[in-house]
């Protein structure tokens, strides 16, 4: 090949090369896949089904969600993070599998800051401790006298080993003195079920599925575990208020893709949710869900994650957790 017939491909194969779209033009070109770590009717799942039609109806394809549960949200998480980054399988994810499960558990199978790209930081609820109503619980006060008097006679659910709900109720159990049975579950809306059965007696959950049993008087909410008294419950007291200060969590929800998505397919998908958090239709669906918007950047996702591993990472050494 003679040196101008070289230039003359060279330069074909640069038009040809610029004339190919970008990675994000045509995204989402077919469905798109978000794996929730959780179980259906979860906190996790519930906001991310406002999130997906939210997607869907901005981007023009359909964005689906596969609930794959277990591990403390470890076997969902492991999944997205071996899946391929190419923007058409997504997280949604919380503290519980970003940050304390790989605190917890020895091999989770994923590095929560390396194994993933994050998108955006969605929405933030709090949790609140709950018992079966036909428990004479009025209080937390309540609750506290009859654990100390009876040790190990209550039994708690929770999301699973590694879960928030786990985590701040063995806080709890730490500040308050007491003893109480673990009953761990593949997701937060077992759990419920079977406090309002009344084969475990109480639960810390995040408020997206209380809320509904709280109002039918199916579950009797104690303390709510943020700063302050929510909205929807203004008669609930605060753990602070109870006694309690330092047991204190809130449930947030964030976006992530795989590790090496790209750039311009993470921008979209961030400009799309962060338009979405603007609406007041999703505003109302979420506040409806007991959660106010967050948003932001991938940046703000990250240091959310961060911040959590260091404020939880003592705490579970303290407390000598492990899987149960």
């Amino acid at each position: 090949m003679t040196a101008a017939v070289a230039r003359i491909a060279c330069a074909a194969l640069f038009v040809a090369c610029s004339a190919l779209p970008a990675p994000a033009d045509d995204y989402p070109g077919r469905a798109v896949k978000i794996i929730v770590p959780t179980v259906a009717a979860g906190t996790v799942d519930l906001v991310t089904r406002v999130m997906a039609n939210d997607l869907g109806a901005a981007l023009g394809a359909k964005f689906f969600i596969e609930n794959r549960s277990g591990a403390g949200n470890t076997l969902g998480s492991r999944d997205a993070a071996h899946s391929d980054p190419d923007g058409y399988t997504l997280l949604m994810s919380s503290a519980t599998g970003q940050v304390l499960s790989p605190l917890i558990y020895k091999d989770a199978g994923y590095d929560p800051l390396k194994s993933f790209t994050p998108i955006a930081p969605y929405a933030e609820g709090s949790v609140i401790l709950v018992v079966n109503p036909a428990l004479p619980f009025q209080s937390v006060a309540d609750l506290v006298a009859y654990a100390k008097a009876n040790p190990s006679k209550l039994s708690y659910g929770s999301a699973g080993s590694g879960s928030v709900p786990h985590l701040v109720a063995e806080l709890f159990k730490s500040f308050a003195g007491v003893a109480m049975v673990h009953v761990p579950y593949r997701g937060g809306a077992l759990s419920i079920q079977d406090t309002i059965a009344g084969n475990v007696q109480l639960t810390f959950e995040a408020s997206s599925p209380l809320l509904p049993h709280i109002a039918a008087k199916q579950l009797r909410a104690l303390a709510v575990l943020s700063a302050k008294r929510i909205p929807e419950l203004p008669d609930v007291p605060t753990m602070g208020e109870a006694g309690y200060p330092a047991v204190l969590a809130a449930s947030w929800t964030g976006l992530f893709a795989p590790a090496g998505t790209d750039a311009a397919i993470v921008r979209k998908l961030n400009g799309a949710i962060n338009a979405s958090l603007k609406t007041d239709a999703t505003r109302q669906a979420l506040a409806r869900l007991g959660n106010v918007v967050k948003g932001g950047t991938p940046q703000d996702l990250t240091a959310l994650v961060v911040a959590d591993i260091k404020k939880w990472t003592p705490i579970v050494k303290a407390l000598n957790l492990a899987p149960q």
